[in-house]
């Protein structure tokens, strides 16, 4: 197997590839003395590219200009250099810092760049690469040359024909993965969110939706992805279907905890399906919507208290630091602490497990970490895409992430979580 091509944790064998996508897989792997024409020649190439686009974008701003006539939008220095370690070695380069220097910071522009973001550092992995162009709008006859510019002469081999094969290739693993047997399986702790990115879609109608994600980890402490389907957010039925569907595939045992926003449709759904299932409300999504309803002058204090909620030792600790919060701003902002008082007891429920996994479960940051570097790139894409092949490159770079998750923190306390043992400000109770 490419050493790019193993699956989730869960998921069956790939069906069988097609012959031209596996000569070209494994003319993609195959590692080769690296020679440093080819390497320079590469390096020249995207950095140019990088330059190119920082300049376009400036001079696209050029006629916001202050009083005197200076330019507001101006290339400031650089950002550090860095590696970007690609098919031809690793390739030093350095992208330069756009500056606004609009006085009200409402005004200002961004500069997000489309050729190298922020969060890039490896380019060698063609199922992370293909799925991350496709989602950003790249053309299929434009992908050999999108990557020919990344990852020098081994892309030559790719056709447009070889690049549909691959999507075509990828759906159906998505496919046979969205159908597996899940009877073997038990989540104890899971994460829910609803990821809006900016993706490619069949039409207008259907902007609003997003696509629901669930992740779990198992008995032994490891994280896997669950399920990646499109629906939305807020539905209770569509997250109905999900966890029917799981049900349905033989995933039997309620899960433990359930972390997510508050927001979304997957509690109503869940309290029908695993009603079992103790909720907890994500911290970082309850402490957003929090100070959304506040001044920012207030903010950071306000921050600063919320963090000595969910931050204290003790459930007694972090009551108090609760109604503290609450006193010290309902005269002035009661809206913030009706949204922060509702939820109150899902909020702290996490005061009830190990105190080892209290990092793991007071947020949804195993969803968010995981699809940061594909939600919310870019303000729209080129083109539409099929529904289905969207859902199949989100599950490819899904799949990339998951070969550096890790397993939980004291993964063995999950034991006593599956046996019932009652856990107390985070530690274990002695059994009656």
């Amino acid at each position: 197997m490419s050493k790019v091509s193993g699956a989730i944790a869960g998921s069956p064998a790939e069906p069988a590839l097609d012959p031209e996508v596996v000569a070209f897989r494994e003319q993609f792997d195959t590692a080769s003395p690296l020679d440093e024409l080819i390497r320079e020649g590469a390096r020249r190439m995207l950095q140019a590219a990088i330059d190119s686009e920082v300049e376009t974008f400036v001079a696209a701003h050029e006629g916001r200009r202050d009083e005197a006539g200076r330019r507001l939008v101006v290339k400031n220095g650089s950002l550090p250099s860095r590696e970007i370690l690609t098919g031809a070695g690793r390739i030093p380069v350095q992208q330069g810092r756009v500056r606004d220097n609009t006085p009200d910071p409402a005004g200002r522009v961004t500069f997000s760049p489309k050729v190298l973001p922020a969060y890039l550092r490896r380019t060698d992995a063609i199922e992370e690469l293909i799925p991350w162009l496709y989602l950003k709008g790249i053309s299929t006859s434009d992908f050999g040359e999108a990557l020919q510019a990344l990852v020098g002469e081994k892309a030559k081999g790719l056709s447009a024909n070889v690049v549909v094969r691959l999507k075509e290739q990828w759906s159906d693993e998505y496919g046979a993965w969205s159908q597996r047997d899940l009877s073997d399986k038990r989540y104890v702790y899971v994460w829910a969110d609803g990821i809006h990115a900016k993706v490619r879609l069949e039409d207008e109608a259907n902007r609003k939706q997003c696509f629901l994600v669930l992740m779990g980890a198992t008995a032994d402490g490891k994280k896997e992805l669950i399920a990646v389907e499109d629906g939305y957010r807020e539905s209770e039925q569509s997250w109905s279907e999900l966890l029917l569907g799981l049900k349905k595939r033989g995933l039997a045992a309620s899960p433990k905890i359930a972390v997510g926003d508050g927001a979304l449709g997957f509690w109503a759904a869940l309290r029908k399906v695993f009603p079992e299932t103790i909720e907890q409300r994500c911290w970082v999504h309850k402490t957003a919507n929090v100070l959304n309803k506040m001044p920012k002058s207030v903010q950071p204090k306000a921050k600063g208290d919320l963090h000595e909620i969910w931050q204290a030792e003790t459930k007694a600790d972090a009551d108090k630091a609760f109604d503290n919060f609450l006193e010290k701003y309902a005269a002035k902002y009661p809206g913030a602490c009706d949204c922060l008082r509702k939820d109150r007891q899902e909020l702290l429920a996490f005061y009830a497990f190990p105190a080892e996994h209290w990092q793991h479960l007071r947020t949804t940051n195993p969803i968010e970490s995981t699809f940061a570097t594909i939600r919310l790139r870019h303000r729209k894409t080129k083109g539409s895409g099929t529904r289905r092949t969207s859902l199949a490159m989100m599950f490819k770079l899904a799949q990339s992430a998951a070969r550096k998750w890790r397993r939980l923190s004291s993964h063995d306390k999950i034991t006593l979580v599956i046996e019932g043992r009652i856990f107390k400000d985070g530690i274990v109770q002695d059994a009656a």
